[in-house]
């Protein structure tokens, strides 16, 4: 434990947790203590930040954005991909960190510090593909066009359960769009948010350009909601529950500004009586398990067609039975700890009103007597009706509901206030394409005949209702970034108005 945090140098106490252009400082909003979710021991404490050192780095970013902006992209690109090389570098000690603080296995570590290497390569490619469009005028010797400017500095509001991927989507995207930022990471994870700015800090270091890469690590009264009242802040990037999201949306729209919404998930699988069953219990095992179900795009219910639902049941049983529970470091664990102990009491709550719904829990149930914050992984069968369904419970339960017929599936899958990810197990043409149609998922990612959890970077992030609407990663997510500018020049002598307009 002591190496991987010696290799961030992470020992200090407390760490600090602002970092400005570079310079790290003492935070004068009061200090947190950060568990080890595997022993609950104390991995380090962290001082956050305050209004002062928030104001430091907001100005800071503000300052930078002056001159970042008017770098041409494709050399911002270029400090992106030493980034990403940088990452590459530490990819082994910078996945042990995150394992360590949040409790995910180490292949999910190495995985989500992989997916910062993979969306830094898209940036770079993106540097030089900032395209506007040219469209034909009306107008007679008139030439219309588009194109795209830096927005300003972006705010970037990550959860604890994707500490350093989530960041990287908007940080490596909005750097070469010409955007600074602003980074509050969770206050339950700030140790991989010191070690990322490091490695940036690395990267940035006698560039001129320091101030583009800031953190501020603090508590949401404080920190987060400066952020999200400041102008300053064209753009507001928040991850977290969509309870937090309906705060934060209203208060940076009645400034006029922007928000990127990654909020809650309750995602379904439908698996249909003729789907490959093999594949469908290998995909929702690690879906549902993952993260110890502590992914936004986490399996919460399963909708199982009734002509095979007890004998999917009993092989799902089995492959959950197999599910090695341990220290998340160590080879051979399958799922590790929750973030902590209040997450525990959340998961024991929902299964007493569960059962109080009339659900029967058939596989697990129960916190394990052990050091750490570690449960079994649940799988309950209970009516569609039941209102538990309808909540999204961060941690590993799994709800089974049995349908007749697609159209009912579909029906239920979407009757949620929630619409981040989908899939549908078939072998039937017909069966899927209803499902992806107009009338079929209403998630913002609807998959066939894979699970809801591990999203590329290359397709655009993010779900609708009360998931939030915002898109980050590939695509043209990154528009989000900037400001658009409609742009006509005149090359005549005349000057025409358009819709044939006479005036004078």
């Amino acid at each position: 434990m002591n190496e991987i945090l010696e290799a961030f140098g992470l020992t200090d106490d407390p760490v600090p947790g602002v970092c400005v252009a570079g310079e790290w400082r003492q935070g004068s909003g009061g200090i947190v203590e950060i568990p080890n979710p595997a022993t609950g021991e104390v991995l380090a404490r962290v001082s956050l930040a305050g209004r002062d050192d928030y104001e430091a780095a907001v100005s800071s970013s503000v300052e930078a954005f002056l001159r970042w902006r008017t770098l041409p992209a494709p050399q911002r690109g270029e400090y992106v991909r030493r980034l990403g090389n940088a990452l590459r570098e530490r990819k082994e000690e910078l996945g042990a960190l995150v394992s360590l603080e949040v409790g995910k296995i180490l292949p999910e570590g190495l995985g989500e510090v992989q997916e910062m290497i993979d969306i830094c390569d898209f940036a770079v490619g993106l540097s030089r593909q900032l395209y506007g469009k040219t469209m034909a005028s009306e107008r007679p010797n008139h030439r219309m066009y588009e194109q795209w400017h830096p927005l300003g500095p972006v705010g970037v509001i990550t959860a604890f359960n994707f500490p350093v991927a989530v960041w990287s989507w908007n940080a490596a995207i909005a750097a070469v769009c010409g955007d600074p930022i602003l980074w509050k990471p969770s206050e339950r994870t700030p140790l991989t948010a010191v070690a990322v700015t490091k490695i940036c800090n690395e990267v940035m270091a006698g560039s001129g350009y320091e101030g583009v890469f800031n953190l501020v690590a603090g508590t949401g009264d404080v920190v987060g909601e400066a952020m999200v009242d400041d102008r300053r802040l064209p753009l507001i990037s928040a991850t977290g529950s969509t309870r937090m999201g309906k705060i934060v949306g209203p208060k940076v729209a009645a400034r006029m500004g922007r928000t990127i919404l990654e909020l809650g998930g309750n995602n379904a699988i439908i698996v249909m009586d003729d789907a490959d069953l093999e594949l469908a219990i290998r995909a929702v095992l690690f879906a549902a398990v993952g993260t110890a179900g502590q992914r936004c795009t986490t399996l919460r219910r399963l909708l199982v067609h009734r002509a095979i639902a007890d004998k999917f049941v009993d092989r799902l049983k089995d492959a959950y039975s197999q599910v090695r529970i341990g220290d998340p470091l160590d080879d051979g664990t399958l799922m590790g700890p929750l973030v902590s102990q209040a997450a525990v009491d959340q998961m024991m709550q929902a299964l007493e009103a569960a059962r109080d719904q009339g659900a029967q829990v058939v596989y697990g149930g129960k916190a394990l007597d052990r050091p750490g914050y570690f449960v079994e992984p649940t799988i309950a069968r209970i009516g569609k009706d039941a209102p538990i369904v309808q909540e999204e419970t961060f941690a590993p339960i799994l709800w089974v509901i049995e349908f007749d017929t697609l159209e009912e599936a579909i029906e239920i899958q979407n009757g949620v206030s929630q619409g981040l990810s989908s899939a549908i197990f078939t072998q039937s043409l017909k069966n899927a394409e209803k499902f992806l149609s107009a009338t079929g998922s209403d998630c913002g990612i609807a998959n066939v005949n894979i699970g809801t959890s591990g999203a590329e970077i290359g397709g655009a992030f993010g779900g609708e209702k009360d998931t939030g609407g915002g898109r980050e990663a590939g695509s043209d997510s990154w528009k989000a970034y900037m400001r658009r500018q409609t742009t006509t020049i005149n090359w005549g002598d005349d000057l025409p108005l358009a819709q044939g307009i006479e005036f004078g």
